[in-house]
């Protein structure tokens, strides 16, 4: 792995909102390893270095706002000549309950995040953390609008319940940044959340 990505829009206002989880990863690993984000105009974004067991890691967080991920995460890749599937990108997901994370490569996008993504590296095919944040139809919240709810603070049991999947993602870092997948989708699914929330769709 060459460089993470973590989705979230900037800013004061939105660093405690659901569709920050992205961020939340990012800035953890930063501070694990001792490194500072720090803003890069030309990236569209901060970005820190990070050393890894297989080498040097590129983080960023796009300051583009989520739908404009994209113009962050290619003009980052342009630079230093980083293919798609070297990229990860930790994001929000409303089809896993706070709590519930999982690894995937390639696929749909389930974001608008993502999908800029796609768009600007011509691809689908790079890897993904999805990092549960639950869907408000499934948690009795049914009159709230989904660009309400993304954009809007998990109440304490929520975000107790993503903390603890982070945590589960920081556990399978090393095997990540290694490039050992599988070994990595094996340590976070199986401890992820009980079956009887398991993802929906």
């Amino acid at each position: 792995m060459k460089l993470v990505v973590g989705l979230g829009n900037p800013g004061k206002k939105y660093e405690a909102t659901r569709h920050n989880a992205g961020f939340w990863w990012v800035d953890g690993l930063a501070h694990a390893a001792g490194a500072t984000l720090r803003h890069e105009a030309r990236f569209h974004g901060e970005v820190a270095r990070i050393r890894a067991s297989a080498g040097d890691v590129w983080l960023l967080k796009p300051a583009t706002y989520m739908n404009e991920s994209g113009r962050a995460v290619g003009a980052l890749a342009d630079f230093y000549k980083i293919a798609p599937q070297d990229v990860l990108v930790a994001h929000d997901e409303l089809d896993l309950p706070p709590g519930g994370v999982r690894l995937k490569f390639g696929g749909s996008a389930s974001a608008n995040g993502v999908r800029s993504i796609i768009s600007r590296l011509g691809t689908p095919e790079f890897w993904r953390l999805r990092i549960g944040i639950g869907h408000p139809r499934e948690l009795a919240a049914n009159a709230q609008e989904v660009v309400d709810y993304v954009l809007h603070v998990p109440c304490l049991e929520e975000r107790r319940a993503i903390d603890e999947a982070i945590t589960r993602a920081d556990d399978a870092w090393p095997l990540i940044a290694a490039g050992d997948m599988q070994a990595a989708m094996l340590r976070l699914h199986t401890k992820s959340a009980p079956a009887d929330s398991a993802p929906r769709g």
